[in-house]
């Protein structure tokens, strides 16, 4: 594994896994191999879980970790070919080079313009790293997939699983605001490589890109899709094919006491932050069954297994 940006870049996920359950069961065990390395962590957009957990998890490897907020402050260039007489001062060339000198690993977070689906389902931003880097990038959430919260996801469900083969749906619920396609995506890619009972269920329009959902399930009754289910993953996104749109605020689809009732006592995940009576009712997201803040834990371990990966590389 040279990068972590998608379950693409692993080499062993099991393996990854296996790791990562080992860093919760014993948190210090590795913290002399980050002795001297540096993590680097650059956002683009706002960050609660995956700035502290990861930090957490190169402290806890025995790394130092340098964090800037950048965006509006540090406006980079980075098309190739531009005269560069207007607000942006460094280019993408220069900037991650020079960063790769300061640090062994680079995490970068970076949310789409949900204007241009083009520009991001190409991960623009954290693929110029990975071009322009000359150390290991880590996506601390892109564009298209959030591979850090998908592998923590794995991590928790493996956790709390009572069952060989649980039943896992992913239900789009409603938001006021307009959110990426990243977690879905991401979900679904890591959702694949498992022998789990996989169903994706949404409103028709909200079909995610068929290049993540070929050969999942998707049923468009929420009903039924949570008949039986072992663990439901609540989470909103825009549409794909209408790009960036809301096309729907049906109150039908937020997660409910009665929709849990149709599961087979399903345990409910949620990447957090969520809007609750929004997404999910006080109900369900404060029951006994509500695993979310578990799930939240579990992002260092998940972190914590990606960089040791990388450091040992």
């Amino acid at each position: 594994m040279n990068h972590f940006t998608s379950v693409h870049d692993v080499d062993d996920p099991l393996g990854l896994l296996r790791l990562a359950q080992e860093c919760k069961e014993n948190p210090l065990k590795f913290n002399e191999l980050g002795k001297g390395k540096t993590l680097g962590m650059l956002f683009y957009n706002s960050s609660l879980r995956t700035r502290m957990s990861t930090e957490l998890a190169a402290y806890n490897l025995g790394m130092r970790v340098i964090s800037m907020n950048v965006g509006d402050s540090w406006n980079m260039e980075f098309e190739d070919g531009v005269v560069m007489n207007s607000d942006k001062a460094e280019h993408i060339r220069e900037g991650a080079a020079v960063m790769s000198q300061y640090c062994d690993i680079l995490g970068v977070r970076s949310f789409p313009s949900l204007t241009d689906r083009d520009r991001d389902y190409s991960d623009y931003i954290i693929s110029k790293f990975k071009q322009h880097a000359r150390v290991p990038i880590v996506s601390l959430e892109g564009s298209t997939v959030h591979p850090l919260q998908s592998l923590t996801d794995w991590l928790t469900i493996e956790q709390f699983k009572t069952v060989k083969r649980p039943k896992v749906v992913l239900s789009w619920a409603p938001h006021p605001k307009a959110l990426p396609q990243s977690v879905p995506n991401s979900f679904v890619e890591w959702m694949k490589i498992t022998d789990y009972d996989f169903v994706i269920t949404h409103p028709e329009g909200y079909e995610l890109a068929e290049s993540f959902t070929e050969g999942v399930k998707i049923e468009y009754d929420q009903d039924k899709a949570f008949e039986g289910a072992d663990f439901i993953y609540a989470k909103n996104w825009s549409s794909y094919l209408d790009y960036g749109k809301i096309l729907s605020m049906d109150p039908n689809w937020t997660i409910s006491a009665k929709k849990m009732a149709l599961t087979n006592q399903a345990k409910f995940m949620h990447c957090l932050p969520v809007r609750r009576n929004q997404v999910v009712m006080d109900e369900v997201i404060d029951s006994a069954n509500s695993i979310v803040i578990e799930e939240a834990k579990n992002r260092t371990f998940a972190a914590m297994a990606v960089l040791k990966t990388l450091l040992e590389k």
